[in-house]
């Protein structure tokens, strides 16, 4: 769900940089912000069995939160949650096999992650697809399909969750947008204005609930390197002209994009709703 503005399609993935790993930028693990009001909260992330998705399960899941995830790849949350073993969390997160275009399916799976979690108290919707296509290509069933992958769970996951947070004084909803709309990157239409809909959101919704304790915001990634994006879009020239863009100039990667998500879902974020947090190494 992370996008290259100048990458083509490649069948490799590029090796890792010299220098490039916040392993190796910070020691062999990450010194990152605990947050004790996460311990035991109920916390619901759609597709989150890779990239971007599955380092949030996990960084929830070091917290202490009990995380349920809704993925359509049964196997790579398999590997989610075993990495999330070996950590040694105190919450194994739950995986719920879930096709997303299947909104009776997806509020089924939050309405029994509640009753396995708790009160789901944050949500990230997360699950997108950035595959790359171009106008001249677009039909109506693909212009339907985009804004169906792309946009339209993100508000029936709201509509699945809102209640019952209110009912509980509060929670923070958070959703993952795309600073591809706000970089004028042509290569997905589909995607990118479909993600531009993620901010209307947010902001519409943020006023709506804002009396009852319940926060909206969005955090839009910039270049993050996944598997997905390493394997799929990258390629030299592209990784040059990123790095070209960012005043960060490495790779940035799924645990650090994961720490605001987490400062947002903490009560340490209260104070933030109705706004885009831009997670890009200083590219825009």
């Amino acid at each position: 769900m992370t996008e290259n503005s100048a990458a083509s399609q490649s069948t490799a993935s590029q090796p890792e940089p010299a220098g490039n790993n916040p392993a190796t930028i910070y020691g062999a693990a990450a010194d990152y912000a605990s947050y004790p009001s996460l311990v035991d909260r109920a916390v619901f992330i759609t597709g989150g069995a890779d990239g971007i998705g599955s380092g949030m399960v996990e960084q929830f899941a070091r917290q202490g939160a009990k995380v349920g995830f809704a993925d359509i790849q049964a196997d790579k949350a398999a590997a989610t949650i075993e990495r999330c073993g070996a950590a040694g969390v105190a919450h194994l997160p739950v995986f719920y096999e879930v096709d997303l275009l299947d909104i009776g399916a997806l509020q089924a799976a939050i309405t029994q992650a509640q009753d396995d979690l708790g009160v789901i108290k944050v949500l990230v919707n997360n699950a997108a697809s950035d595959d790359r296509h171009t106008w001249q290509e677009m039909t109506v069933e693909y212009w339907n399909e985009r804004l169906n992958v792309n946009l339209r769970h993100y508000f029936f996951a709201i509509q699945a969750v809102a209640q019952p947070m209110i009912d509980a004084g509060g929670g923070s909803i958070i959703n993952i947008g795309s600073s591809s709309y706000m970089m004028q990157e042509d290569f997905f239409p589909g995607y990118a204005i479909a993600k531009s809909g993620v901010e209307g959101i947010t902001r519409t919704l943020a006023r709506t609930f804002g009396t009852d304790g319940v926060r909206v915001n969005t955090v839009l990634p910039g270049w993050v390197a996944t598997e997905r994006q390493l394997s799929k879009w990258w390629s030299p020239e592209g990784e040059e002209g990123t790095l070209r863009d960012q005043a960060i100039k490495r790779r940035i990667y799924p645990p650090e994009f994961a720490q605001m998500v987490l400062f947002l879902a903490a009560d340490d974020g209260a104070a933030c709703t109705a706004q885009q947090f831009l997670i890009d190494g200083g590219r825009r």
